[in-house]
């Protein structure tokens, strides 16, 4: 009998609020019932948490929804919203796929995979038709959302895109129209996306150059350095489009100016001309900070940018008004003349001219002049990205920031009145209005513990210890601690005993939210401590070299200034126990009677509980042993080291049973399953810095299951009483709850489950390489990409033209040889044809349907040339029959495009091609003069409408009047809509 196991999956994940890999967003509030946008709330954030996407409530700190893909486990790195549609996100993830969110449903609609690794940053068009994406792999995308579809690659950058943006030229700029060229009405068709999707595209990279990119003609017509000393690290666009800013190391913003007019003649212009710069360079912004700028942007109505780095702050600036401009500039030369005249000889007479001769427009003055520094928001974190916070139009400014330590801050900052005078400013009072705090941690989770119920979970870190209620996921208790390296409930769950670095004991009663006592129990950290099996006492581990013991005791203790004493619960220290070395972990054995001590020389030592007396001494490891626990039946022990490798000994002689290199990285924790109710009572996990937890059986010494989830080192793990599930902690601020499933596994089942994942891993490697990688890189090349999924369904289009061409000549056959004989049996035909009872077009085009619009591209780009005769044929069928003739013209054309030259020398192919023109034509044909007839009968159907739903009322003297005139016209016309 083949033993079975059962699974255990990623259920929840808890203490998240973002994450420091991806940027934040905000959109305003909505109402659940009709859909408006609500002016009262704060908004709502829209944040990346590893693999999720999370939507907080700002001002509640509230969860809305989360957004999930269950077969995606990559991290979140890019999230962006289109501005046709709100409700539609692009999330870009670090395996180097897109997807496209209703945000209304928490849905994909859309995913897209085309870069071979983390996306960095998305932008959508103006009319939200297509999104432009680029990548730590250099390249840049662009999508089509309609026909889901890539349109093409962008090369020409030689490190990762850090700015993306397309150039949409405003209605106002537009609207005049060009007297000497006459290009004022035809440029408007740039602003909203024509058929031909004209447009520029703007982007900059770490290779510190900015490119501005021609997507007409899908080539780069410009190329500038974007920055003086090293990489370029984010870009921002002013919303109007008429300028840019690129930002880099040291603190450095440099400003751009875009000729947008210049771009639109240069779109309808047809022959060449003198080579024109449309990007300029206006000058140098320095922060105050002096690190790299992470992130630049600039508020929807223009008036300000801000700014951030990697540190506590956010700097912002204003974008002076044209008056306030002159007036500076205006100072400048007075100041310049009163110099000029206080100089008796040594000034020249040109410096003279030149200090009346400054300029006095915006195009032309100093960049300083216009943009000036307005104030510095401090953070309470290390800030990751920023947005503004749109909402009713007021006298403050909101800035959303997510900071690095997994906190939301919502900061209100007053406006500048335009109409003060110019005086000294000074910078202005901001406030911290809202912040997303409560359901995490600010640093790492050192220590997880569950109580006796398993129904709380406390969870402590350096500065912070939160209870957990663990089926609503909901923080219950926030309480200040000391930085905790270990933690656990006392009996009764009603108290929480946490070690920490500093050597003190820390209780916290739950009910009332409080701190009890401090004790100092050691010199060191207290990197462990565990309670008696019987209840009554406690044992701690430091690195002063001692274990001590403590009892629980309640002590009557007198009220001051009254004769009433109040019952008080105290750590009592009993016994001390000295060893050679720091103690890293502790242990009591189930049944009380073995206390195992991990130290710092790699050994582990096992003493009698009741005299402290040495038992057992375990050598093996070669580095320091972390953590150890030991069976229900106090039968074996499981230890860990930072030499990546489990033992385990067994506890009546000290042998080491199995030694077996478990992990890729220090291994932390390791747990064995509190019973034995299923027999799997010496089964016990492993968490490691190499992200993963790993299920063993102790007795088999197998691997069971491998758990990947985490994207950062675990630092702690615990195991529920009934052994039902797992919680583990990590560096990525996640708490994440593993739940037992129904599900059996067999352990021959998963080691060929991993065997497939990595030939399917060295696969996809394997397709991702390029040809030729010292070859010269062609500036467009088509934007897809060969991954299994791709190469699968590329398989079923070939394996269905197989079935279907033979089933196709078998049924001609049989039709030509009924014709001479009737009762003519009908041939044996393929079950599946059979089963489904399709005829065999019916069935590929079934085939091809099932295959999604974003994936066709790349399937059909496995069918070798010899199978390209058969799918005409077919595509000739659904031609002839109408059927799906989007689908078939999308696959038509793109096979033309891929196998022209081939195509071309065949005679074979010429008449079928024909044919399927004819056909095409004809079922184009009908469906204009259905659509004709269609807008036709909307069109009589609103002039009845109109007629109906309106009365005109003429007054009869001046009709008459001005009848004479032109016959018809109305003079005065009023006109009520019933």
């Amino acid at each position: 009998m083949v033993k079975s196991y059962l699974k255990y999956e990623h259920s929840k994940t808890l203490g998240l609020i973002t994450s420091s890999a991806s940027n934040a967003l905000w959109a305003p509030d909505e109402d659940i019932q009709t859909g408006a946008l609500r002016q009262t709330g704060a908004g709502k954030a829209v944040v990346g948490a590893d693999e999720e996407v999370l939507c907080w409530d700002i001002k509640k700190g509230e969860l809305l929804s989360r957004w999930r893909d269950k077969d995606c486990v990559a991290e979140v790195t890019t999230i962006t919203q289109s501005s046709a549609d709100p409700d539609v996100f692009a999330v870009g993830y670090s395996d180097g796929s897109i997807r496209i969110w209703d945000a209304r449903i928490a849905t994909v609609i859309v995913s897209f995979n085309g870069h071979r690794s983390a996306i960095t940053v998305l932008a959508f068009g103006s009319d939200g038709s297509r999104l432009a994406s680029g990548s730590k792999d250099t390249d840049i995308i662009v999508w089509d959302l309609v026909a889901e579809a890539g349109l093409y690659k962008l090369r020409g950058h030689e490190n990762q895109i850090t700015g993306l943006q397309f150039l949409q030229h405003t209605a106002s700029g537009l609207d005049r129209g060009d007297e000497e060229t006459g290009h004022g009405t035809d440029v408007a068709s740039l602003r909203t996306g024509d058929s031909d999707q004209a447009g520029f595209l703007l982007t900059t990279s770490k290779d510190a150059r900015i490119k501005l990119w021609d997507l007409k003609s899908q080539h780069c017509i410009e190329t500038h350095i974007a920055q003086s000393n090293g990489e370029c690290w984010a870009l921002a666009v002013a919303s109007d489009g008429s300028g840019c800013i690129t930002a880099g190391n040291d603190g450095e913003l440099k400003v751009w100016s875009i000729d947008l007019h210049g771009l639109s003649d240069n779109a309808l212009r047809v022959e060449e001309e003198a080579q024109h710069a449309y990007l300029r360079e206006r000058g140098f912004l320095h922060r105050q900070g002096k690190d790299r700028t992470i992130g630049v942007t600039f508020h929807p109505r223009g008036k300000y940018i801000a700014a951030h780095g990697s540190e506590k702050a956010v700097e912002l600036w204003r974008i002076r008004s044209e008056s306030e401009v002159q007036k500076a500039l205006a100072r400048k030369r007075k100041r310049r003349r009163e110099k000029t005249l206080a100089a008796q000889d040594g000034t020249p007479k040109e410096d003279m001219v030149n200090g009346h001769d400054i300029p006095e427009n915006m195009a032309t003055a100093d960049v300083t002049d216009v943009i000036v520094p307005y104030v510095i928001v401090r953070t309470s974190g290390k800030v990751r990205s920023v947005d503004w916070g749109g909402g009713r139009a007021s006298k403050a400014i909101h800035l959303l920031s997510a900071n690095t330590n997994n906190e939301l801050e919502l900061y209100s900052i007053p406006t500048k009145p335009p109409e003060k005078k110019s005086k000294p400013e000074e910078p202005p009072d901001y406030s911290r209005t809202f912040a997303v705090d409560l359901p995490g941690h600010r640093t790492d989770v050192r220590s997880v513990a569950l109580s006796s119920d398993d129904r709380m979970l406390a969870s402590s870190s350096n500065g912070s210890l939160k209870v957990w209620n663990v089926r609503t996921q909901n923080c219950i208790r926030t309480l200040d601690c000391g930085y905790a390296l270990c933690s656990s409930f006392l009996p009764g769950d009603k108290i929480i005993v946490v070690g920490n670095r500093n050597g003190e004991l820390e209780l916290f009663d739950i009910a009332s939210s409080t701190l009890i006592e401090t004790v100092k129990a050691h010199e060191g950290p207290v990197w462990t401590l565990h309670v008696h099996p019987d209840g009554r006492s406690m044992a701690t581990g430091s690195a002063d070299k001692s274990a001590k013991f403590f009892n629980f005791e309640v002590v009557q203790e007198e009220n001051p200034g009254t004769q009433r004493a109040s019952p008080r619960f105290k750590l009592v220290h009993t016994r001390t126990l000295k060893v050679s070395d720091d103690i890293l972990s502790l242990r009591f054995s189930p049944d009380s009677r073995l206390l195992a001590l991990s130290l710092l020389d790699n050994t582990v030592k096992v003493f009698f509980t009741d005299s402290l007396k040495l038992f057992l001494n375990l050598y093996g490891h070669k580095l320091p042993v972390l953590n150890l626990d030991i069976s229900y039946d106090s039968k074996l022990i499981a230890t860990c080291s930072a030499d990546k490798n489990v033992r385990i000994w067994g506890l009546d002689f000290g042998d080491c049973h199995k030694a077996f290199f478990a992990h890729q990285d220090s291994i932390m924790q390791v747990a064995f399953v509190p019973h034995n109710q299923d027999g799997n009572g010496h089964h016990f996990f492993s968490a490691s810095k190499d992200r993963v937890i790993k299920y063993w059986d102790g007795d088999k010494f197998e691997q069971i299951q491998k758990l990947e989830g985490h994207h950062g080192e675990i630092w702690a793990m615990t195991i529920s009483r009934t052994g039902e599930f797992l919680i583990t902690a990590s560096h990525d601020k996640s708490i994440r709850i593993w739940q037992q499933t129904d599900e059996q596994i067999f352990l021959e089942e998963e080691r060929e489950k991993e065997l497939e994942e990595l030939y399917e891993n060295t696969l996809a490697t394997s397709l991702e390489q390029d040809d030729d990688p010292e070859a010269e890189k062609a500036e467009v090349a088509p934007a897809g990409k060969q991954t299994t999924q791709t190469l699968m369904a590329g398989e079923k289009i070939l394996e269905a033209l197989e079935l279907g061409i033979a089933d196709l000549e078998a049924m001609r056959d049989w039709s030509q040889a009924k014709a001479a004989q009737p009762r003519l049996a009908p041939p044996d035909r393929h079950p599946i044809f059979l089963y489904t009872n399709v005829s065999a077009e019916a069935h590929v085009l079934n085939v091809v349907q099932k295959i999604k619009a974003a994936a066709l591209q790349d399937a059909l780009l496995v069918l070798p040339f010899t199978q390209v005769t058969a799918l005409f044929t077919f595509l000739q069928i659904w031609a002839e029959k109408q059927w799906n003739i989007p689908l078939t013209c999308r696959v038509l054309f793109f096979m033309l495009k891929i196998h022209h030259k081939q195509i071309v020398a065949s005679k074979t192919m010429r008449p079928m091609l024909d044919s399927i023109r004819h056909y095409l034509r004809r079922a184009l044909q009908q469906q204009k003069d259905e659509m004709g007839f269609n807008l036709a009968a909307l069109r009589f159907v609103g002039t009845q409408m109109r007629e109906k739903g309106s009365k005109d009322y003429v007054d009869e003297a001046l009709w008459e009047d001005e009848g004479q005139v032109s016959k018809g016209r109305k003079k005065r016309g009023f006109v009520d809509v019933a």
